[in-house]
């Protein structure tokens, strides 16, 4: 995914809420959007290196999306609306080789009370998708999530509810950074998606995890990594 030109390095200051950070750019102290609920406070550290990206519309409260961090040995990428169109491109340039008998792609679909992020068609029917931004990595291994999330859980159970419709149903979590080794739910922020996880594993759900290759100018899926149980990526790590 190119990332474009327009990208503007600034100096991280603080996070004000959820979805608001103020950043230093050109000198100014400027409000910046946060398109992630993730707490990511192991990337949000004051006098980091950012990269924001100029957003206009007169609906807007900041003039500023942030884009990419600078963690010192690497960038990551903080916006959580990245998984969604990383794993489409994904799909259709073939990197998602496991989804390849597909010709069709639909993003944003509604399933029962939820709403995936793509819906696959082909001459086998159908698979629903749903895509999930990680950013914390400890010692290789991602986690996710890094705070408790009650539409995580969801999800997962209304893939199970796909899944039992007939459909081919999976859950993509996409490391948006290059570090990852691995990857594991993170069981003690939020045991109750940990336990979804494992019984939509146990009926049938396909799990993936990628990390990603991040540049000042493109974002792409990188390599598949091995999805571990949270006691075993902590004793390996």
């Amino acid at each position: 995914m190119d990332l474009g030109a327009d990208l503007v390095e600034g100096k991280f200051l603080e996070r004000v809420n959820r979805f608001l950070a103020m950043v230093e750019v050109d000198g100014q102290e400027v409000g910046v959007h946060v398109a992630n609920s993730g707490r990511m406070k192991e990337l949000f550290i004051p006098g980091c290196r950012v990269f924001v990206r100029p957003v206009l519309g007169d609906h807007r409260k900041t003039k500023f999306d942030l884009a990419l961090v600078d963690m010192g040995t690497g960038l990551a990428s903080a916006d959580a609306r990245m998984p969604n169109a990383l794993v489409t491109e994904g799909v259709a340039n073939g990197h998602l080789a496991q989804f390849s008998q597909y010709p069709e792609i639909t993003r944003e679909v509604t399933f029962g009370d939820s709403r995936f992020d793509l819906m696959l068609e082909g001459p086998k029917g159908r698979c629903y998708i749903e895509a999930k931004s990680c950013t914390l990595v400890v010692n290789g291994v991602g986690l996710f999530p890094d705070s408790p999330t009650i539409r995580g859980a969801k999800h997962l159970g209304t893939l199970e509810s796909a899944l039992e419709a007939g459909h081919r149903a999976a859950v993509v979590f996409v490391i948006q950074r290059p570090d990852a080794t691995a990857f594991s739910t993170n069981d003690p922020a939020d045991p109750v998606l940990a336990e979804a996880f494992r019984s939509a594993l146990a009926v049938g759900v396909e799990a993936y995890a990628y990390n990603c290759n991040v540049t000042e100018k493109v974002l792409e899926l990188g390599n598949a990594i091995p999805i571990l149980p949270y006691a075993e990526s902590v004793g390996n790590g």
